[in-house]
């Protein structure tokens, strides 16, 4: 199978920032943001995805963490985007539920060609340590603007935001390594009926 790898650079007046991936990788992350928390829930997705994740973000945190996090979203969409190619042989579809005690997450994944968020998790506090929770929508809407995707991502309960957070981000990662996974039964084909994504 040729190497689903991609390497994205994003260069703006705000931000700085370089990421490569392999979605066929062990869930090795090296990752730099210079926001901990959104680190550690970055770290989720390439650990239960199985995507090896190399990232370095240097941005305006002097102002607020919005244009990182809103910006990685968007590297890590395009990155997914480059690696699946024409989507020639994946799955497609993929979702996942995950807990974490007192929480439960939903992520549903259709590499569609269209994107949309369907994105609903009311969040207990606005803050997880000094991060604000609102960010975590923009970088989801980074993500599907740039790699195409329909995502719906529920958190279904939730009585602590830090267990919220990382349920949906464990989710996601699930989600999407089952959509990108290769089915060796569609190798070569495109998996829609209009023969193109």
């Amino acid at each position: 199978m040729t190497a689903r790898t991609a390497s994205v650079r994003r260069d703006t007046d705000e931000t700085r920032i370089t990421l490569a991936i392999d979605l066929d990788g062990t869930g090795r992350a090296d990752l730099h943001t210079g926001v901990p928390f959104f680190d550690h829930m970055l770290t989720q997705i390439a650990r239960h995805g199985l995507i090896d994740m190399t990232l370095h973000a240097d941005g305006d945190l002097e102002v607020d963490a919005h244009h990182t996090v809103e910006d990685v979203g968007i590297v890590f969409g395009q990155a997914v985007a480059q690696a699946v190619s024409d989507k020639r042989g994946i799955q497609r579809y993929g979702h996942a539920y995950v807990p974490l005690d007192e929480s439960l997450s939903r992520v549903v994944l259709d590499f569609s060609g269209r994107p949309g968020l369907f994105y609903r998790v009311d969040y207990v506090r606005p803050r997880i340590g000094d991060f604000d929770v609102d960010l975590l929508r923009e970088f989801f809407q980074g993500f599907v603007n740039h790699a195409q995707v329909t995502a719906h991502l529920d958190n279904l309960r939730g009585e602590n935001a830090h267990h919220q957070a990382e349920t949906l981000f464990k989710a996601f990662g699930r989600a999407l390594r089952a959509a990108v996974t290769a089915d060796p039964r569609m190798a070569g084909q495109i998996p829609s009926t209009k023969g193109s994504l």
